[in-house]
């Protein structure tokens, strides 16, 4: 995995932009710390930070290659999990190859079908291409949008980066937050709108897409999309379709010349990648998977038990752990150290986060960076195969809006009263709503019911797994270590897509398809297990130390928090050490100290970035 960095001008060229460019590139030395390269011509520039996993001698990068005497240059972020597959196509029509990068594979690919290369890959991945034949920058991004990429025009000059903290670092770029970025903060952060960047002129290039910059101006067009048909395979068929692929993305996203391992929470999805990926290494190349877990500080003397997070994952990654016989490590996070990663966590993300979920995260793939360099991860799985209780949960299926923001009158409650009314925060999130509902792929064989779950997978697809696949990104990249993520595979998110809900919720269980795929694969008390989410910290530490944070803001007076938040309404949340009676903030469990602990995140943010609010 890399950090990317673009600078386009086709009318003044970008001569005066080279030291702007190396400046705004060192800002992602923490996404690729092992190699650091820029590229320029009269009117591109290309800045590169990479981290080596593949082909460290051949897939250096920028990389260019020379055709009829015209120079192709390429700037990636990703990894291809078919790049022997798609080798053998550019073999057979002439390409030779100097390497066994994919960085090779994609720049080639690239040369010979142009746009059309996008429907060959299997990966995650951003990229930029400088094509002097057709005078002009292509940019393009996943499927599923694993991997980021934001863009400004300033100008005349087309702006791209791998995090926003890139563009901000140039010098005409400010960090302005107007009436539209604060609606994306207040009404549904800490999502936001596929191709929004929160930033003032900052645009995100939406999953499953690609763009063209040339003399003539920007295009971006849509590359993928979900087609919605009726599923014509029985339950056992459907399982063992689901196993098949699942298995699949597995073993290939096993592809690395650095030790890779995964994450291992003691769940149905990290587990069954553990699985399938021990028995993989052992088979094939005699060696054992590296696994790793987090827990905190007297969790097992504090846990509480609720209808979302009934049991400790403790109690059960031990399991999978002696059945393929992993070689694991179970970090143990302080509180101290946890409340140290909130403010580490913004600079990662560029913006408030998901509070500890975020924190945590970051501190996680720090520690097992010291033992690998790539991880998969089972992030996913509940979006495409309806893990959540939105799925199923009556009052979900019959209302409108997203169903992990049921925190209206809080988010309304807790503004001040000028920018309550100035923002209208419900009817700009039922605006997001609706735009998302109104581009569901559609199947004339829904029933009503089956129609509106279909909604709400689109809804997930485009917005809670945006969330947690940007959470990922960031908290692992932030250290320089790649996660990967099987379960976004996009021939098992295609096929899983259109299993209608009768089968997916095999059994009256959450994910019962999954589960049935994984019948003879995982110790029955997992395969079994309700799910649970990622873990939190519930010791009275983490609530003290939020209460006395916000109480710190409340007492400073260059504190920016109460520019738009109410000051008498955040006191009254300290005295009730984050508790309301209203749903959580976002998510199932952002409520409490995790709500004391954002609201602490958007005070730092403020300040760090010096944001402008027009």
């Amino acid at each position: 995995m890399c950090g990317i960095v673009g600078c386009v001008n086709f009318i003044d060229g970008i001569i005066d932009q080279f030291a702007q460019v190396e400046y705004m590139t060192g800002q992602l030395q923490h996404r690729g710390p092992d190699q650091t390269a820029t590229w320029f011509n009269q009117h591109v520039a290309f800045g590169h930070q990479r981290l080596i996993v593949v082909d460290p001698a051949g897939g250096c990068q920028p990389m260019t290659y020379e055709l009829n005497g015209k120079q192709y240059t390429l700037v990636y972020n990703g990894e291809l999990y078919n790049t022997d597959f798609i080798r053998d196509e550019l073999i057979k029509v002439g390409w030779s190859f100097a390497s066994h990068s994919d960085t090779e594979v994609l720049l080639k690919s690239y040369i010979e079908w142009r746009e059309q290369a996008l429907e060959r890959l299997n990966g995650i991945f951003a990229f930029a291409v400088w094509d002097p034949e057709q005078n002009g920058v292509f940019i393009a991004r996943d499927r599923l949008g694993v991997k980021p990429l934001f863009y400004t025009f300033n100008n005349g000059t087309l702006l791209f980066a791998s995090e926003i903290k890139a563009l901000l670092a140039h010098q005409d770029i400010k960090p302005v937050v107007d009436r539209a970025g604060l609606q994306e903060l207040l009404a549904l952060g800490p999502a936001r709108t596929s191709g929004h960047g929160v930033f003032k002129g900052i645009k995100e290039l939406k999953a499953g897409h690609y763009g063209f910059y040339s003399k003539a101006g920007f295009e971006e067009r849509k590359y993928w999309e979900l087609t919605s048909e009726p599923h014509r395979e029985s339950l056992e068929e459907t399982a063992q379709h689901v196993r098949s692929l699942l298995v699949d993305a597995v073993e290939r996203q096993l592809v690395s010349d650095v030790p890779i391992g995964t994450f291992l929470s003691g769940g149905i999805d990290s587990s069954a990648i553990t699985t399938i990926a021990a028995q993989y290494l052992k088979e094939h190349k005699n060696q054992s998977l590296h696994t790793f877990s987090i827990d905190f500080t007297d969790n097992d003397q504090y846990f509480e038990g609720n209808d979302f997070q009934p049991t400790r994952d403790q109690d059960y990654l031990t399991l999978v752990v002696d059945q393929s016989q992993t070689d694991h490590q179970s970090f143990i996070l302080d509180q101290p150290t946890l409340v140290r990663t909130l403010k580490e966590a913004v600079i990662a993300r560029d913006l408030p986060g998901m509070a500890d979920v975020d924190g945590s995260l970051l501190w996680l793939c720090q520690q097992t960076k010291q033992y690998v360099t790539v991880a998969l991860s089972g992030e996913c799985a509940d979006e495409i195969f309806g893990g959540y209780p939105w799925f199923y949960r009556e009052e979900d299926l019959n209302r409108s809006g997203f169903p992990w923001i049921r925190s209206k009158r809080l988010r309304n409650r807790l503004l001040r009263s000028e920018w309550a009314q100035y923002l209208d925060l419900d009817q700009y999130r039922t605006e997001r709503y609706q735009a998302i509902i109104d581009q569901t792929p559609r199947s004339d064989s829904d029933s009503p019911l089956e129609a509106r779950r279909r909604e709400l997978f689109y809804l997930n697809k485009e917005s809670f797994m945006q969330t947690l696949l940007e959470r990922k990104d960031r908290m692992s990249m932030a250290v320089g270590f790649e996660a990967r993520v099987p379960f976004s595979d996009h021939h098992l998110v295609e096929y899983v897509w259109n299993i209608p809900w009768s089968i997916k919720n095999t059994g009256g269980q959450e994910k019962g398809i999954l589960r049935e795929a994984l019948k003879g694969i995982l110790p029955e008390p997992i395969r079994t297990r309700k799910k649970s989410p990622y873990p939190k910290t519930y010791h009275p530490y983490f609530t003290e130390a939020m209460v006395n944070w916000i109480k710190a803001i409340l007492q400073d007076p260059e504190a920016r928090l109460f520019e738009i938040f109410d000051r008498d309404a955040v006191e009254q949340l300290v005295e009730n050490k984050g508790n309301t009676i209203d749903e959580p903030w976002f998510g199932q469990l952002m409520q409490g100290p995790q709500l004391l602990a954002y609201l602490g995140q958007f005070d730092y943010w403020l300040r760090y970035y010096d944001v402008v609010i027009e």
